[in-house]
């Protein structure tokens, strides 16, 4: 349903390295890079950084947040230490997470510039 989706972000550099070091562990490259943007995918850009340089703060309560998918816990647990290594925040620690429908695991980290990022797998029964 979705082909894919951006952020902004107020240092494409910064964000770059930060992205690169997170969406790796989830099988993601960078792809293209551009004056103003960087898209990174698998085969193709799925998932974009655009500079916005007066872009203020994300604040924590936008409820915006971008979901990816991982294939197994130790993806999801590498996304988490590698977002906090490369200066991200963490949102939310990995862990199971019940839900009324569906049980999953998942983490949830700020990139610097606030954008919220949750890797997510649904481990079978």
């Amino acid at each position: 349903m979705i082909d894919h989706v951006s952020v902004g972000v107020s240092d494409l550099d910064r964000a770059a390295k930060f992205y690169e070091a997170a969406l790796a562990s989830l099988g993601l490259m960078r792809l293209v890079t551009r004056p103003r943007t960087v898209g990174f995918g698998k085969a193709y850009p799925e998932f974009w950084i655009n500079l916005r340089e007066a872009m203020p703060h994300v604040a924590p309560e936008s409820g915006v947040h971008i979901c990816l998918r991982a294939r197994t816990t130790a993806e999801v647990d590498a996304f988490h230490a590698a977002a906090l290594s490369a200066g991200g925040g963490s949102d939310g620690a990995p862990d199971i997470r019940p839900h009324d429908r569906v049980r999953y695991y998942a983490a949830f980290v700020t990139d610097p510039d606030g954008n919220r990022i949750e890797a997510v797998m649904f481990p079978q029964e």
